[in-house]
């Protein structure tokens, strides 16, 4: 009886001393404990989204990947797979495990240190939120503690639920829902029982037993958590040996990429960071850009292909490396794998090598191992490149381009046959020495809807379409010819097209601005004059408005005054603008006359799809909103006082206007800049640059510079040709119904020249396809992407202002004319700006008697 009364003071002592030390030890790590409530409204850390407009995905920003579900959103096996491995008695314990406890204590007894852990559940999702993954019995304790606090806040589902989404499972994905795209590319909800036991075998060495870096590893670990599902009666025999038998196949799955926008996604995102911070990586914000998936993939191919095709004229500079030379023993296929695996692929280009020369074909290597076969008709075009200005004879033979043991790059094209089947050949390229830039927009708020800012990013980041300042050349024109029609002049007066000899006392040289081509026509209407892109009409037309004055006139279209030249030269392209800028002053002629400021971000979501920003741009007001806009006391005229210096600054342009970040926004319209009618008359001009105009059977017809783009066979579009001195840039801008668009293409190195095409054929005699120009070089970008983008868009007819009249010229003189036949024209005036002076019935008057020196205006 002692003995049994002695044994139970011991037991009291011992609990007591127990019960002593646990809350000694509570006390002790009591002001070292967090605030376990904060877990209720807990944000977990996902990426930053961005968005197309259309709701594509075109980029993933943040280093942790995590897709948080609720539980009821996670498969029942998934759920039960975890508890099976990680805490069989979930459900039943408060937090801690005692049977665990007292066997990882153990451990420590018989080893000296914490070899075992008895984490449950709960005490994964303290470490997880709150501690490190240090080994020691004080972190240990403090886990215990926090576990059982949790317990007393939250219900089971919920720290399910939060263990679920919090808990790192590799290769930066956090979370269940992270984890089977990552390593399956699926939707949690199509995981087989192979794949979910996988995922749930990875908390124990995520980084070394996933299926990505050890097949072997993953696979025991997967058998293992099978056996514990089995073993508590979560699935069947069957469903285990099936489980077992099924081979494990994964791979590194990046983010689902939808759209391919990167200069988009990288303005989006140095956009959200300036403006929430860098928490903006783990917000989980969705940023929706205005870009339009659709013509971003067009204006990619256009702009990109145009680019290759101006590089593939000038000439191949060769192959990118050499492996091995002729006669020297050539590489094992499987060296010459793991060598293009280390190389870049840009776009469409992908890295190869030559392993075999026939006649008129060439084997190569691509990278990933496939054995393709170049033909003839795929590398024809590598004439040497020798020069900008030269290339060589074009080759006759295979082996006159390639050689084995070379590394080049090579692209895929694709082929219809007759019966529409379509199939892949591959062709011969190269990385482009020249870049490119093209901008869309709507020209009715300014929202930029496709963009390329270069050949491809990963190859430059640099975006040439908002950074690159280049010198215009002759797309300045439209905005010079709209401030002289603003002073007065109309589409039927003359300007005398002849050379320039100006002195300069200053300077001790003269100016001489040359046509090009180097012809003169006299006396020419002004709508020829924008069309045909004469130079020195240019510049009478801007010394008749004044210098200042016309300086003026521009910032009217958001150009900055100080980066405009003072200088006559202007008006031959000496001032710089970037791609966005020059689509941003086109959208003024296209939208009536209106000045709309570029912008990128349409709205953002926080990660519960929350409005946090909403774009609030300037809008046209067009006919059913002129009532309302008057009723507010705005006027639709020409606000000088408003317009006047409008600017655009690089951190504006990702913004509209004054966007407010709320629901309700007042409705903002554009200030108009210039006159409608003004607008219609500069369209008419950049009409004729692509449809010209005359009477082609009588012989009187002429084109424009922008006469390729008739393969579009539309009246309702227009535009101009830019190229500066020596090719250095080349351009083209115009407009079709409710959009605009720029295309550039030049050297980043600003001294360098476009050049021009020319070899030497097979009897030595230089021949020549002539030299790189806007029309050449950038048109044919804009022309493709407004193929495609005006597919499905009705012909729109043409809408007279209110105070344009319309009357019978004579072609020469541009005076009133009572004939009916080749040698008059209808043409377009503002009301009280049409002649008044009918051409003499013989038609024989001169129209302009002046010698070589004198000048209209």
């Amino acid at each position: 009886m002692k003995f049994i009364k002695r044994l139970l003071i011991l037991a009291i002592i011992c609990i007591t001393l127990g019960v002593s030390t646990i809350f000694g030890f509570y006390l002790y790590v009591k002001p070292e404990l967090p605030d376990v409530a904060t877990l209720r409204n807990v944000e977990l850390q996902t990426p930053m989204q961005v968005f197309s407009a259309d709701g594509e995905l075109i980029s993933q920003f943040g280093e942790k990947r995590r897709i948080p579900l609720a539980l009821k959103d996670i498969p029942p096996q998934m759920i039960n797979a975890f508890i099976a491995t990680e805490d069989s008695r979930f459900y039943q314990h408060p937090g801690i495990d005692p049977i665990g406890i007292t066997r990882a204590a153990f451990v420590v007894l018989t080893s000296g240190s914490a070899k075992q852990g008895a984490s449950t559940i709960t005490q994964q999702l303290a470490r997880n939120f709150f501690l490190t993954n240090e080994k020691k019995i004080m972190r240990k304790i403090k886990e215990i503690f926090i576990a059982i606090h949790i317990e007393q806040l939250l219900t089971k589902d919920e720290i399910l639920e939060l263990y679920l989404n919090k808990i790192y499972l590799g290769y930066r994905s956090y979370g269940v829902g992270a984890a089977a795209q990552v390593y399956f590319g699926k939707d949690i909800s199509q995981l087989t029982l192979s794949e979910i036991a996988v995922i749930s075998g990875l908390p124990k060495a995520p980084s070394t037993m996933n299926p990505i870096y050890s097949l072997d590893r993953s696979t025991t670990r997967r058998n293992v958590v099978l056996g514990r599902m089995f073993a508590e009666g979560y699935i069947t025999q069957t469903e285990l040996n099936q489980a077992r038998s099924e081979p494990i196949v994964a791979r590194y799955h990046g983010a689902e990429i939808e759209l391919s926008a990167p200069y988009f996604a990288e303005r989006a995102r140095s956009w959200l960071v300036e403006r929430y911070g860098e928490d903006a990586y783990t917000s989980g914000m969705r940023v929706y850009t205005t870009v339009d998936s659709k013509l971003q993939k067009s204006a990619q191919h256009a702009a990109i292909s145009n680019l290759l095709n101006y590089d593939q004229r000038h000439g191949f500079r060769g192959a990118v490396a050499t492996l091995w030379q002729p006669g020297q023993t050539a590489m094992a296929e499987n060296d010459i794998v793991e060598h293009l695996k280390k190389q870049p692929s840009y776009g469409d280009l992908t890295p190869a090598v030559v392993t075999n020369v026939d006649k008129k074909t060439a084997n190569v290597v691509i990278k990933g191992g496939e054995n393709v076969t170049l033909e003839w008709d795929g590398m024809k075009w590598a004439r040497k490149f020798v020069t900008d200005t030269r290339q060589g004879a074009a080759p006759k033979k295979a082996s006159d381009i390639l050689a084995s043991g070379q590394q080049v790059w090579v692209q895929p094209k694709t082929k219809q046959a007759e019966d529409g089947t379509e199939s892949t050949y591959w062709v011969l390229s190269q990385v482009p020495d020249a870049n490119t830039a093209f901008v869309a927009a709507s020209p009715q708020n300014g929202a930029v809807l496709a963009m390329v800012g270069g050949f491809n990013f990963a190859h430059s980041k640099f975006n040439r379409a908002t950074q690159s300042v280049r010198q215009v050349g002759s797309s300045i024109k439209p905005f010079i010819y709209s401030a002289a029609i603003d002073n007065g002049m109309t589409l039927a007066t003359l300007v005398n097209d002849a050379p320039i000899n100006r002195w300069d006392q200053s300077q001790g040289t003269a100016w001489r601005p040359k046509n090009s081509p180097p012809t003169y026509n006299g006396p020419t209407r002004l709508r020829l004059g924008l069309a045909q892109s004469k130079n020195v009409m240019a510049v009478r037309v801007l010394r008749s408005v004044g210098l200042d004055q016309t300086i003026s006139f521009l910032t009217r279209f958001g150009f900055k005054r100080d980066e405009i030249p003072r200088a006559e030269a202007i008006a031959l392209g000496a001032g710089s603008l970037t791609p966005v800028e020059m689509a941003q002053g086109f959208s003024v002629f296209a939208n009536g006359g209106y000045f709309v400021k570029p912008y990128f971000i349409e709205r953002v979501e926080d990660a519960y799809g929350n409005l946090v920003y909403q774009a609030n741009p300037n809008i046209v007001c067009n006919d059913e909103c002129q009532d309302e806009k008057q009723s507010t006391g705005e006027s639709i005229a020409t606000n000088r006082a408003v317009i006047n210096d409008i600017a655009i600054s690089e951190q504006e342009l990702g913004t509209a206007g004054s966007a407010q970040e709320s629901d309700q926004q007042p409705v903002k319209y554009a200030p108009q800049v210039i006159s409608e009618s003004n607008a219609f008359l500069v369209r008419e001009m950049m009409a004729s640059n692509i449809w010209g105009g005359g009477n082609w059977r009588t012989g009187t017809g002429w084109n424009g510079t922008g006469w390729r783009a008739q393969v579009l066979k539309r009246r309702d579009i227009g535009g101009k040709t830019g190229t500066t001195n020596g090719s250095k840039d080349a351009w083209y801008s115009g407009f079709g119904p409710n959009i605009v668009a720029t295309a550039w293409v030049g050297f980043d190195k600003h001294s360098r020249e476009l050049g021009k095409a020319s070899w030497n054929n097979n009897l030595g005699k230089e021949q020549i396809s002539g030299g790189e120009a806007g029309a050449k070089t950038a048109q044919p970008a804009w022309i493709e992407f407004m193929k495609a983008a005006l597919q499905d868009v009705p012909v729109q007819n043409k809408q007279l202002p209110e105070d344009i009249v319309t009357v019978r010229i004579d072609r020469e003189s541009g005076k009133l004319s009572n004939r009916n036949d080749a040698s008059s024209m209808f043409e377009y005036f503002k009301k009280g700006t049409e002649p008044t002076e009918t051409v003499s019935e013989s038609g024989s008057e001169s129209i302009f008697e002046a010698d070589s020196s004198d000048e209209l205006f």
